[in-house]
């Protein structure tokens, strides 16, 4: 019978692949609670070296929101264009509509044209004024040069009328010294005929008598036509100086014609300030269409993006209808609640921190700007102590940076930093 042949000496036996990971797995599950845990406390740390300390903060949650900006129209009209839309970036200054402008455009014209008018009726009532004025600068002469005649004229005939009186009483004295020549001459005439005729005296002397006696009547003559003529002078400068009293009226006459020129005047005034009052009014007219007419352009007030677009083309607005709400992206605040319990904690101007859900990383810096004086969720009466416990106050932040990601309506916490933390 064969025998099996010998087999060399085996090597020694070692463990299984088996037998081999069982200690390796038993090792890392060992280890993996301590990296889990290294890494949740390495996370806890980090959040707290980013957060103050927890009793150092209020913190509070709620969403963003901006300040919207409306664009009124100031006249009424029909919209003729509308040059934004929804979500539309504009810039201040930017038009955003136009009104139609035909009306206005008419009712400029009609405003232009009553103002032209009423500057001709003022230039009329300052030509009719300087007329006027120069009517009375005359009349006012023309009363002193009247008073300057009238006084002159008055003593000229007043002088002439006593001279012709003199004159004629001179006149009436030498009739009456040459009628008593005339009668002695006519005596001595009658004597001495007698003795002519008895030849006592010659007739020489006889003739020389009764010449004495024709030339004393003829002087007689002559001085009664002298007397008559003097008594015509004196009638004459009695009427002059009738005349020259008359005259003494035309003064008052020419005053009366001054005070009717003042009167004119006044009226020209009343007429010139009515006519200023209604070129003021026409001017006024004119500028406030026109201001109408700029106001048919409608342009944004502010830098931001529309949020609605309240009317379209062809509508007709009156003064004051909105036409689009415009939001600037840069003023953005955070809108929370506080519970009543941290209020006396909070004040307005304290530094914030806001925490985006799209950026939880990146806080944003903050400050409380608004503190609601009444409270919310509040039941209409209160009588438990659990009811005054459940009442929240409402706190606006106003975000100082929004860095272009801080949009209104995005959900964020915040926490009002009560003190400032040690580094």
């Amino acid at each position: 019978m064969v025998q099996p042949a010998a087999q060399p000496d085996a090597l020694p036996s070692g463990p299984t692949p088996a037998e081999a990971t069982a200690p390796t797995r038993r090792r890392r599950w060992f280890l993996l609670p301590l990296v889990v845990g290294g890494i949740v406390v390495a996370g806890v740390l980090l959040w707290r070296l980013r957060q103050p300390p927890a009793a150092d903060i209020v913190p509070l949650s709620g969403r963003l929101e901006g300040y919207p900006t409306k664009v009124d129209v100031k006249v009424a009209g029909q919209i003729d264009v509308l040059l934004a839309r929804e979500g539309d970036q504009v810039e201040v200054g930017q038009v955003l509509a136009r009104l139609d402008e035909a009306e206005l455009q008419a009712q400029v014209a009609g405003a232009r044209a009553r103002l032209q008018g009423a500057q001709e009726q003022e230039q009329q009532a300052r030509s009719q004024l300087t007329v006027i004025a120069s009517q009375i600068r005359a009349a006012n002469l023309a009363q002193t040069q009247a008073e300057g005649d009238s006084q002159g004229g008055l003593a000229q005939a007043q002088a002439q009328l006593a001279t012709a009186e003199a004159q004629m009483a001179q006149a009436q004295a030498q009739l009456q010294e040459s009628r008593g020549q005339l009668r002695l001459a006519a005596a001595d005439r009658d004597r001495l005929t007698s003795l002519y005729q008895a030849g006592a005296i010659s007739g020489q002397q006889y003739d020389q008598v009764t010449t004495r006696l024709a030339t004393a009547q003829e002087i007689v003559h002559s001085r009664e036509a002298t007397l008559q003529a003097m008594e015509q002078q004196v009638s004459a400068a009695a009427g002059a100086l009738t005349q020259a009293q008359s005259r003494m009226l035309t003064p008052a006459i020419r005053g009366t014609q001054v005070d009717t020129l003042q009167q004119q005047l006044m009226v020209a005034n009343a007429q010139l300030a009515q006519a200023q009052a209604e070129v003021a009014s026409a001017r006024a007219t004119l500028e406030e269409t026109e201001a109408r007419l700029g106001n048919l352009t409608v342009t944004s007030p502010i830098t931001g993006i529309v949020l609605t677009r309240s009317a379209e083309p062809g509508t007709v607005v009156n003064p004051g209808s909105t036409l689009f709400t415009l939001l600037d992206p840069d003023q953005v605040f955070l809108r929370g609640f506080i519970p009543q319990a941290q209020l006396a904690q909070v004040r307005v101007g304290q530094p914030a921190r806001v925490y985006l859900d799209a950026a939880p990383d990146t806080p944003l810096d903050a400050t409380v700007r608004a503190i609601d004086t009444q409270a919310s969720f509040t039941p209409e009466n209160i009588y438990f102590q659990d009811d005054r416990v459940r009442q929240v106050f409402g706190v606006e932040l106003a975000i100082t940076d929004p860095a272009g990601y801080a949009k209104p309506g995005m959900s964020a916490d915040a926490a009002i930093v009560l003190e400032t933390r040690e580094p």
